[in-house]
């Protein structure tokens, strides 16, 4: 049985060669896997929210802004190149339907819209997504070899 590692809400782990890593519960939040074939380097990284905007002292992988960014710096310390590397995301569902003009408005599309746009500032292309709708996804990278499946109560298991 190979090692499996969970990603928490607000969390990241890299890791390398074997196993898997695993997030659950992605609703309105972003699952983002980066992986680098040539040394089977692989991140997943687990996002609540779109940006850290003023916020201090707090945990950088809640949201996309901070978040991708240090994954970004974390992966290139370990030896991954910007060029090989493969990004999928999954998430961004809208779960809750709200009424009136309130500020939040949808949430997981707007998780969304901030994760494309950072990286695509960083130059990374996403090769992969399911992202949308209105249910939770569980999002989990074989080391491997990369590839990315999300499973979905009621579901058939998909590969991005």
């Amino acid at each position: 049985m190979s090692k499996q590692i969970s990603v928490g809400i607000a969390d990241m782990k890299i890791s390398r060669q074997e196993g898997t890593l695993i997030t659950y519960a992605l609703g309105s939040c972003v699952g983002i896997t980066f992986y680098d074939p040539m040394i089977k380097l692989g991140a997943l990284l687990h996002i609540m929210l779109p940006e850290a905007g003023t916020a201090t002292n707090v945990n950088c992988m809640k949201f996309a802004d901070t978040g991708i960014r240090e994954t970004l710096r974390k992966l290139y310390a370990f030896g991954a190149v910007k060029g090989r590397l493969i990004c999928k995301i999954a998430g961004g569902a809208k779960m809750f339907e709200m009424k009136g003009q309130g500020g939040l408005g949808n949430i997981g599309e707007r998780n969304v819209r901030s994760v494309k746009q950072i990286l695509l500032r960083e130059g990374i292309r996403i090769k992969g997504e399911d992202t949308g709708a209105n249910y939770a996804r569980t999002m989990v990278i074989d080391l491997t070899n990369g590839e990315v499946k999300i499973r979905t109560v009621g579901k058939q298991e998909r590969i991005i």
